[in-house]
């Protein structure tokens, strides 16, 4: 799949932004939500030992950046999707990495591996919205 140079998300954002293109844009209420509870996760997995400090300690930075609402428009999927919201929990895993990269390229961070280490949407997303 093809994704344009300038975006944040990765192949799985992509996918959906291509195949629902209707209805109005995942309102970015959800998008903070999703963003503290991931990094409240980073945290405990530091915690737990099942990432390291180094990991968590970029994943929160990179959330922290994303929560100011600087980068919205690296949130472009409708609430129309498949799945219990699978596609926007993975949109938010992609944004975080690729940030991540881009404030410090030395350590390598995995959308589902790190970012989303002990999550499943079918937890994450009915939480969000709570």
């Amino acid at each position: 799949v093809k994704i344009p140079a300038s975006a944040l998300w990765g192949p799985q954002t992509e996918r959906s932004r291509q195949n629902f293109k209707i209805g109005q844009r995942m309102p970015f209420e959800i998008i903070e939500s999703l963003l503290q509870i991931k990094k409240a996760a980073a945290v405990v997995n530091e915690k737990n030992g099942e990432i390291s400090k180094e990991k968590s300690d970029l994943i929160v930075e990179a959330i922290d950046q994303l929560l100011v609402g600087k980068y919205q428009d690296a949130f472009p999927l409708v609430v129309y999707q498949t799945g219990s919201g699978t596609q926007t929990n993975m949109n938010v895993n992609e944004v975080i990495v690729h940030l991540a990269a881009e404030i410090n390229p030395k350590v390598s961070l995995q959308a589902n591996d790190d970012v989303n280490h002990s999550q499943s949407s079918n937890d994450t997303f009915p939480t969000a919205m709570a």
